[in-house]
Parts: C-alpha cells; structure tokens; sequence
C-alpha cells in the first residue's frame, strides 16, 4: 500500500484533518487515479455534518478529475496517463437498475470500510460516496471514471462530475420536460445553475430562478433564466404565477432544505411535477397535501445525479461545452489547496459560491 494525503473527518461536525493514509493498489476492475482537481459539494459538507450518516473516520469528496495511474486487471477503455472525471456513479452493470439504462441507482451493495482506504496504522478508514477524492489519490471502479480531452482544465472537469450532470440532468433529463414548457429553479448555486442551462437546452418556454440573495439571481440571469423572483417574498409563487400566467410545468428544488419540499407544489400548475435534486438531512421531512396534488395530477419525481449515464452523457456535456452552449468556467468561485479545505468549506456554507474547487498543484 502507498501513502497519500487525505483531509480526514474524525467528529462529524468538526473541521477535517489533513494526515497521512494508506492506499491500496487496484484490484480487478478498479483504477488508481491521481487527483488535480476536486470541488466541494453540499453533500460532501452534509456528510461531513452526519446528516446522512455513515461511519467514522472518513474521506469524503466526489466530485473530482485527474489522471490514470494505474489500472487493474480486466479493465478496459482507460489506461494509465489518460485524463479522467471521476464520479460516485459506480454501476455494476448487471442489477435490474443497470439493466435499465439506469446506473445511478445501481443496487449492488458498495463496501467502503473494507479498502482501498487505512489509516495510517492499518485501521478503517471509509471511503465516503464510494469515492473519497478529498486526496492525492482515489481507487475507484472503472465504472466510475470517463475519459475527458486532453487539454481540458481540470479545474473545469472536476465541476462535471457531480453539480453539472446533476443539474443539467435533472432538467434535461430526469424532468422529462418537453420543448415550451416552463420550469421554476429553486436555489441559484452552482447545481441550480446547471439545472437553468438543463432546462433552457430542453427548450423551455420560461425559466424562473428563486433564491433568497439577490445576487445569486443575476448570475442566474447570466445562465439563462429568463425571469428572477426573490425567496424573501411572503407568497414567492404567487409572483412566479403571474410571471408565467399559470403554474410550472416543472419545479426543480436543488437546495437541500425540507420546508423548500413542502413549498414546491405551490408553484406547479396542474400536471406538473416538483423534481427532487437537493437533498436534505436524513432526519428531515416534508409536509404536502396529497389530496390537492392528486386532484391536479400532480406529483414528484426523485433525480439522483441527473439521471445521467456518465459514459454517454458527459461527452455530450464537454461537447456542448467546448460549442459554447454550456458555462463551465464561470462555476468556479474559489480555488484553494487541500491544506485550505476547512476555509474553503466554510466558504461554501456561507450559500454565495457556485463552486469552490481544491487543487493540487504538482
């Protein structure tokens, strides 16, 4: 096994430790990747919070980029020096999800506490979201890894492997949305912002950003919301209503707050549906009446990553990128080192970054 660095959460709610851990080699199918660019998300920060459970200590991050190292046996398509997006999605490709067109939601049971990942003494270290890219280094299934360009920034490629394909997915995909329909955006961050981009790429007729700071609004001008309203309103739906002249066809929700769930009905118009992106605390709940929902035809629909299968769909996503059709440069906020995570953490709660991004600078 070789040692790496990794930033390491001993105490949920207490700032993470960067210290030595231990690595093991690739085993069949599996691929060593050498980490350049690794971005926060709220979900690793949820994590990091027990929000979603789990055990300790952990290596949390999963949205990240850098090169093949070192593959093991049986794998194919990649190999050492090739430039990669590495994601959570680790698919098996033989459960009836998979066997569905649908990877994300793979039911294999993944290990985590077994390997790649030791302490330093040899103890268990769980490697969160199948992935713990918080490091100089991951070990990860090769289902998980897409090739990307070779020039590609990885500062750049990093924000792809999770708030992009989440939020455009969620839209262009998961949604369903057809070409004229309306769509309302809850939360302007960095996943929202992509969840705009997914739905003007659907070809909505208007898209409605809410969000409680003002300036996270103008930037969801720049990522093509047509119309912007302010969370701070007493009855925010009722302005989106008069916005549109009727509900939304589509309400994505990409904050991870309950009481946003129990307000995003309010916003539909008959048959529309609210579609479930941010995810809230395990010990959180919504209120809404099915009655009135069931009355409209209305209903909700879960998007876990965008519904994306990675091997197809960031190829279409760096491609519309390098056309122009789609901003990836512009959701980098801050890029820090790993020495810096806690800061860039706590930047990243403050709710104003679109992406924050920990490079390694080798």
């Amino acid at each position: 096994m070789q040692t790496i660095k990794a930033a390491v959460c001993h105490e949920f709610g207490k700032p993470l430790q960067i210290e030595e851990v231990l690595l093991a080699p690739p085993a069949m199918g599996e691929v060593e990747v050498e980490i350049d660019a690794v971005a926060i998300c709220h979900s690793d920060i949820s994590y990091a919070d027990g929000g979603f459970g789990g055990v300790l200590p952990a290596v949390y991050g999963h949205e990240a980029a850098g090169r093949i190292t070192s593959v093991g046996e049986g794998v194919q398509g990649v190999a050492p020096g090739d430039p990669v997006c590495v994601t959570l999605i680790r698919a098996c490709g033989h459960c009836d999800s998979c066997g569905s067109g649908r990877p994300t939601t793979c039911e294999t049971p993944k290990g985590g506490t077994d390997r790649p990942l030791q302490t330093r003494d040899g103890g268990k270290l769980f490697q969160a979201l199948a992935c713990g890219a918080f490091a100089e280094k991951v070990v990860v299934d090769q289902s998980q890894v897409v090739k990307i360009p070779e020039d590609m920034a990885m500062d750049v490629a990093s924000v792809i492997s999770c708030g992009v394909i989440t939020g455009v997915g969620a839209a262009a995909l998961a949604a369903e949305m057809r070409v004229g329909q309306d769509a309302v955006v809850i939360g302007a961050g960095g996943v929202g912002l992509n969840a705009i981009q997914g739905a003007r790429i659907a070809g909505a007729r208007r898209i409605v950003a809410v969000d409680m700071l003002d300036e996270k609004l103008e930037v969801a001008r720049e990522f093509g919301a047509t119309d912007v309203v302010s969370a701070k309103e007493a009855k925010p739906w009722n302005t989106v209503k008069r916005v549109l002249g009727r509900g939304a066809d589509v309400v994505l929700v990409t904050v991870g707050v309950a009481e946003v769930y129990s307000m995003a009905p309010r916003y539909l118009a008959a048959g529309g549906n609210v579609v479930m992106v941010g995810m809230p605390h395990g010990d959180k709940t919504a209120d809404y009446s099915p009655l009135i929902m069931a009355d409209a035809g209305q209903g909700f629909v879960g998007s876990k990553m965008g519904n994306m299968v990675i091997k197809r769909d960031i190829p279409w996503i760096i491609d519309l990128y390098r056309q122009g059709r789609l901003k990836l440069d512009e959701l980098i906020s801050g890029r820090w080192t790993l020495d810096q995570i806690n800061e860039a953490i706590a930047d990243t709660r403050t709710g104003a970054a679109r992406r924050n991004v920990i490079v390694f600078d080798r």
